[in-house]
């Protein structure tokens, strides 16, 4: 497998994310939908996109692997809430730029999440798949088969 270098990694894509989103409602917002309940709405997926991402993060930690991607894979996660999604990481951040785009009440906002995830499905989310593939050849297949890449 042909080695990748990535300077970028997905916390930085969502910091961009976040950025753009807010500079889509600032310049380009189209059309306007700012009420109390988007407010609450955005705070709810929020925080369940940040309680992903910890969670995620914390297995991570526990399994004694590395959380950058590609670095020092030394187990394959597959317990507390990898066993409903193999990426609750990627889709923290995705609900995490879902919730600014609900919050921020701009219609072009919601551009960006789905943005979000296809540049780490291509970027990442196949690679890590093929090099897991490779480290747990009889594990990760297995573990694919129950569990879906997103939700």
């Amino acid at each position: 497998m042909a080695k990748v270098k990535r300077i970028i990694y997905p916390p930085m894509w969502l910091a961009f994310g976040i950025i753009l989103q807010f500079v889509l409602n600032e310049y380009f917002p189209g059309l306007r939908f700012t009420t109390v309940a988007g407010q609450v709405i955005g705070g709810v997926i929020l925080v369940i996109g940040l309680a992903l991402l910890v969670t995620a993060g914390g297995l991570f930690k526990q399994a004694d692997t590395d959380l950058i991607p590609f670095k020092d894979v030394s187990a394959l996660v597959t317990t507390g809430v990898y066993r409903f999604t193999r990426n609750p990481m990627y889709l923290g951040m995705a609900l995490v730029l879902l919730a600014c785009a609900v919050t921020v009440g701009a219609a072009t906002a919601f551009i960006v999440p789905p943005v979000f995830m296809a540049i780490i499905h291509f970027r990442f989310i196949l690679p890590e798949e093929d090099m897991l593939r490779e480290l747990f050849p009889d594990e990760f297949p297995a573990y694919c088969q129950n569990v879906r890449r997103w939700i």
